[in-house]
């Protein structure tokens, strides 16, 4: 089933290395072209600012969504498809969460990561059903999934979960991936 509405975490800020905002628009450009509705917290700099502009600049639509606190702190996108000004954070990710049929997170900092695992975490406990992905960009993500790794091996996550994460370098092949996404809920505690 082709994920329309794709909710997308990622940095305001550019990152150090041009590779980051390269795939960010590599990712907003396939987007746009295959017709998928891109959610994302509504900034217009750094990797967000990327991502947004490369997918409306290809016909793509773009929803935003940012707290009125970093309305001017993460500088509003002022040309999208729609803006959502919400109050706090927790309803930044409450109305993503509700709008997308699917979640990524492109490289990022502390913001990007804890908005991706509570996505990844609703999925474990079977809150929703929804592929979640990582793009990832030079091998940014690398470290993080050794850390999965790790917890799985010392029991404290299931296997079964790990599976659950889809990951890859390239944007197109991510999408292809999240498609044909089967979900799986395994039982934590029996």
């Amino acid at each position: 089933m082709e994920i329309k509405n794709l909710a997308v975490f990622c940095g305001s800020s550019a990152g150090s290395d041009a590779i980051y905002i390269e795939n960010a628009e590599k990712l907003g450009k396939e987007l746009a072209d295959e017709n998928r509705t891109l959610i994302y917290g509504g900034a217009q700099v750094g990797c967000m600012g990327a991502l947004a502009n490369t997918s409306l600049n290809n016909g793509g639509k773009v929803v935003g969504v940012i707290p009125q606190k970093l309305k001017n702190v993460e500088i509003a996108h002022d040309h999208l498809t729609e803006l959502h000004v919400v109050n706090t954070m927790h309803e930044r990710k409450a109305k993503m969460a509700e709008m997308a049929e699917g979640f990524i997170a492109l490289p990022g900092g502390a913001g990007t990561l804890e908005e991706w695992f509570e996505v990844f975490t609703w999925s474990q406990l079977g809150y929703h059903a929804k592929p979640c992905g990582l793009l990832n960009v030079n091998n940014f993500f690398d470290p993080l999934i050794a850390m999965l790794d790790h917890t799985i091996k010392e029991g404290f996550m299931n296997e079964d979960y790990r599976e659950m994460i889809i990951i890859s370098s390239d944007p197109k092949e991510l999408l292809e991936k999240m498609d044909s996404y089967t979900p799986s809920y395994a039982v934590k505690w029996s």
